[in-house]
């Protein structure tokens, strides 16, 4: 091995030398050498993927676009703190226990993955630890349950995907009560929402800022994944969000905020546990289908006995009129739904004729316009505040709407939010349900 590489790292050495000499060197380690080589981060990250050179900090924020790499970031801070001595105690936080187990730690970027064989941990998930070789500790935790950060202390933290966390405020109150020992450290990897505890961290001293886009990390990532997702929402409000990793504020004028829907959301575990009474489709349909054409609006949701209602699908998108009757027809035998309710002032009998051709015996409801549509969003918005609307999981596409039609400057709003307005005054407004069956979605 040559001595300069008992002195300095892998990454340095060849990135010092020319490419011609360095494809020299390369091609004569040894199996020992390469393996060191392939686990050798500073040679494969992008500068902003690598923590702040100084030590004035404590906390790094990496806010970044989908498919940046945040994981493999927060795997590595990880990773090289042991590397260079820490022994103490490790926090892991994640939106959800699932997340934490099948992101942080077991997936494509999580520790046990970039782990080298000679420092990886032990992972034992009934206790939700995992142990290194030099004695330090990690613990996980799910930010749908705060309370179990209280009382533990750490050094090091992992907080991941902070914009999707339920209970963010007293999630991250918790951890901070207990991110005292030492010279703590802590890692927040998160594709940014206009939540007010990241905003918070933008102005708060000691902590350093990374941002970083979708792009970055092209050459890793499928081509399919550019031409497929990333494409179709650049140059959206939601794509500066989500690839760009921009911090958008709330529209004036909304009906909703992305706090307001994200306080009362519903985890799909929690949702296992939900007994609803009534399940409907709502359907604002377009009068066209070209590429060029409204959305057709598709949203289904259903209630409990205590009145609370729970979004449970969003299938909208551009389709012909026979595509949006089967999707809809397709949605209402999947969660075993009580009815269809469509908007008709535009087609008419046609709405009805289109569910009809695919399923004949439908039971359907068709609902007219009378009032303005900031008249009819009102009293579900309404519902939202008094935390009677539950959102079970995340639809981006609804949710970016709900959050960014401006109510109050006339504008006519999007077709999801149509779907979900009549889908929700069915259930939460329309007749009483004096001797309802309960029963499962």
């Amino acid at each position: 091995m040559d001595k300069m590489l008992e002195t300095q790292s892998w990454a340095s050495y060849f990135q010092s030398l020319p490419s011609s000499v360095r494809e020299e060197r390369l091609s004569k380690l040894t199996d020992v050498e390469i393996e060191s080589l392939l686990y050798d981060w500073k040679y494969w990250a992008r500068p902003n993927q690598l923590p702040p050179v100084n030590d004035d900090w404590y906390i790094w924020l990496v806010l970044a676009g989908r498919g940046f790499g945040k994981t493999r970031v927060g795997a590595e801070f990880i990773r090289w703190k042991i590397e260079n001595g820490y022994t103490g105690r490790i926090h892991l936080i994640g939106p959800t226990a699932a997340d934490v187990r099948d992101t942080m730690i077991e997936g494509e970027s999580g520790i046990l993955t970039i782990s080298p064989p000679w420092n990886k941990p032990v992972y034992t998930p009934s206790k939700r630890k995992l142990v290194w070789p030099n004695g330090a500790i990690a613990h996980t935790f799910s930010a749908e349950q705060p309370e179990r950060l209280r009382g533990p202390q750490c050094g090091l933290m992992w907080a991941d995907e902070l914009g999707a966390w339920k209970y963010l405020t007293e999630t991250w109150d918790m951890a901070m009560f207990g991110f005292r020992q030492g010279n703590p450290k802590a890692v927040l990897t998160t594709t940014p929402k206009p939540r007010p505890l990241i905003k918070e961290l933008l102005k708060t001293k000691g902590v350093v800022i990374t941002r970083g886009n979708s792009y970055e990390n092209k050459d890793n990532l499928a081509d399919v994944y550019y031409e497929t997702v990333i494409k179709k929402y650049e140059g959206t409000r939601l794509g500066r969000q989500e690839i760009h990793a921009e911090i958008l504020d709330d529209t004036p004028g909304a009906l909703w905020t992305i706090d307001l829907i994200d306080e009362f959301r519903t985890s799909y575990d929690d949702f296992k546990d939900i007994e609803l009474v009534r399940i409907a489709i709502g359907i604002d349909p377009a009068t066209t289908s070209t590429e060029s054409s409204n959305e057709t609006g598709i949203v289904a949701a259903g209630i409990d006995a205590k009145g609370e209602a729970y979004i449970l699908a969003d299938g909208s998108g551009t389709m012909t009129p026979i595509q949006w009757a089967r999707k809809a027809v397709k949605m209402f035998t999947a969660l075993k739904a009580d009815r269809i309710i469509a908007e008709v002032n535009n087609g008419g009998d046609l709405v009805e004729a289109n569910l009809r051709a695919v399923a004949p015996m439908i039971p359907y409801m068709k609902v007219h316009a009378a009032r303005n549509k900031r008249a009819r969003a009102e009293p579900i918005s309404s519902f939202y505040e008094r935390g009677l609307v539950h959102h079970v999981g995340y639809y981006p596409d609804l949710e970016g709407q709900m959050t960014t039609w401006d109510a109050e400057d006339g504008s006519e709003s999007p077709d999801r939010i149509d779907a979900l307005v009549w889908v929700l005054t069915f259930l939460m407004l329309g007749i009483r349900l004096k001797k309802a069956t309960s029963r499962r979605s």
